[in-house]
């Protein structure tokens, strides 16, 4: 699973108070007398045998992961048809998902503060999919039933009570987390749409008016579904920092085959509904040490970007920020003269854009190329958003160059489910 270059994806960064994780019924628990706001102290889930056991099992299953996923939720709903409504008609996506989730969690398992945040995470934005706690003891025993058929006969009984082991403090840390976050607020907000603007491109900036109070941070990212596919959630950057009204807009670029994407660039309208899911990301202005800010965007990556830079100018500018946008072609530079007629306004804000497939005037090459060639940015803290290889090659660009892993701020690349969607 592809996250955060060079250490365990954070926690999501919720801004509002909230418990910390909790554990129950399970082995090897976090330690839940902490104060608050302090990280969990959390004791290895499994012994360094049982975590031997499942990267062996995982990498005899590797090769065969399509099928078994296939397989996964073929058993699944046939065994308990009750789930199959939770999820949508086309299950291409979702096996994917559960798939990047599963590995993922495997990196994790010799990090247990990170599979807590990271199970954290996941048990609360399930609720938005009904996830109840009954439901977990059955994926369980599908998914086992799954890894022993393509095992083979790396699938012992050793291997499947590491596999018990391990899942059970998953779903201990998910439903704990589902738990108290049901306690503080809803599971998904309606969202009224306010304005739509089409920016060309195949781009439409879409802002929506959430029917409750929806607090989020600058840089954060929201998941929505659309009236029109139902249970086919889509994750998109928030645009702003949180304004005075309440609304929130997204940038939204229809894709080829994206089914929600171009219902929303082309059939959405004011006046639809839509639903949200909760916040999540840590690709916050707090996240930051130094004064100094470099953010790098690319297409509609510069949906967070723009928020962190309002949160910057909303905070009275005690950053300096250093913004570089990167397209194929100029006509692609999408929010330039936005993002000029900010840098007018406020001195701490530096602009560049840069074309890696045409010849005009200005900057030419890729992102990562041009910011070696502008650097070094050591001393900066960097917040990079656009396409997946974009990022990881602006991250090993930077990390060459002396910027601390640490420093380096981005989304994951994919958003996993577990369970459901």
């Amino acid at each position: 699973m592809r996250f955060r270059i060079g250490r365990p994806t954070p926690p999501p960064v919720d801004p509002q108070p909230q418990d910390p994780d909790g554990r129950h019924a399970a082995p090897s628990a976090a330690d839940t007398s902490r104060g608050p706001g302090e990280p969990p102290t959390v004791e290895p889930p499994l012994s360094l045998h049982e975590t031997a056991l499942i990267r062996a099992s995982v990498a005899v299953v590797e090769p065969h992961a399509a099928d078994m996923t296939v397989y996964f939720y073929a058993i699944l709903f046939a065994r308990y048809p009750e789930v199959r409504p939770m999820f949508p008609s086309g299950m291409d996506a979702q096996r994917g998902r559960l798939l990047r989730a599963l590995l993922h969690i495997v990196d994790l398992v010799e990090d247990p503060e990170g599979l807590v945040r990271f199970c954290g995470h996941l048990g609360r934005d399930h609720r938005k999919f009904g996830t109840l706690p009954a439901h977990f003891p059955a994926v369980g025993e599908c998914l086992l039933a799954s890894l022993a058929r393509y095992a083979g006969s790396a699938w012992t009984e050793e291997t499947s009570a590491a596999w018990a082991k391990a899942y059970g403090v998953v779903a201990d840390v998910m439903i704990s987390a589902a738990r108290q976050d049901e306690a503080r607020r809803p599971a998904v907000w309606p969202a009224t749409v306010v304005h739509k603007v089409l920016r060309g491109h195949g781009i439409a900036e879409i802002t929506v008016r959430p029917h409750m109070p929806y607090p989020f941070a600058a840089g954060q990212y929201v998941s929505l579904e659309t009236p029109w596919w139902p249970k086919q959630w889509r994750y998109y950057s928030a645009a702003n920092a949180p304004r005075p009204d309440g609304t929130v807009t997204l940038h939204v670029r229809a894709v080829s085959g994206g089914t929600v994407s171009d219902a929303l660039v082309y059939r959405c309208a004011v006046g639809d509904v839509l639903q949200l899911g909760p916040p999540m990301g840590d690709m916050v202005l707090d996240a930051a040490v130094h004064n100094d800010l470099l953010c790098v965007a690319g297409g509609t990556g510069l949906a967070p970007i723009r928020a962190i830079v309002e949160e910057v100018a909303r905070r009275g500018g005690r950053h300096n920020v250093d913004l570089f946008l990167g397209a194929r072609t100029g006509d692609e530079l999408y929010g330039v003269d936005d993002m000029l007629r900010m840098a007018q306004q406020h001195h701490w804000l530096s602009i560049r854009g840069a074309v890696s497939h045409e010849y005009i005037p200005g900057i030419r090459g890729s992102l990562p190329q041009v910011l070696a060639e502008y650097g070094p940015w050591y001393q900066h803290d960097v917040y990079l958003s656009g396409p997946a290889p974009m990022v990881v090659s602006a991250a090993e660009t930077l990390t060459q160059h002396g910027t601390l892993p640490d420093r380096i701020h981005h989304d994951p690349f994919e958003t996993p489910v577990l369970s459901a969607h």
